[in-house]
């Protein structure tokens, strides 16, 4: 899978996650976390936009499990995830 399909991927499950309960969105923002990983060697601009998204990713990982609002942290995760697929095309 390119890293643009990743990217897209991550986007859509981003705004699903972002709509469900933080019960239903844990396990969901989970399951990004490997997309967000590589194995191959990509150019810098690229490799610095995906792991702005695993970070993004952690964060509102780490909210919803402390019980805190994410609410916040959506919106710069989407965009972080919309940066990495431009980047990927």
């Amino acid at each position: 899978m390119s890293d643009f399909d990743k990217a897209t991927k991550v986007i859509e499950a981003l705004k699903d996650a972002e709509r469900a309960p933080a019960q239903m969105a844990l396990p969901m923002l989970n399951g990004l976390l490997g997309l967000a990983r590589t194995n191959q060697e990509q150019p810098l601009e690229i490799e610095e936009a995906r792991a702005d998204v695993f970070l993004a990713i952690c964060e509102i990982g780490k909210a919803l499990h402390r019980g805190q609002s994410a609410d916040h942290l959506w919106t710069p995760a989407i965009d972080a995830a919309k940066k990495w697929m431009s980047l990927a095309r």
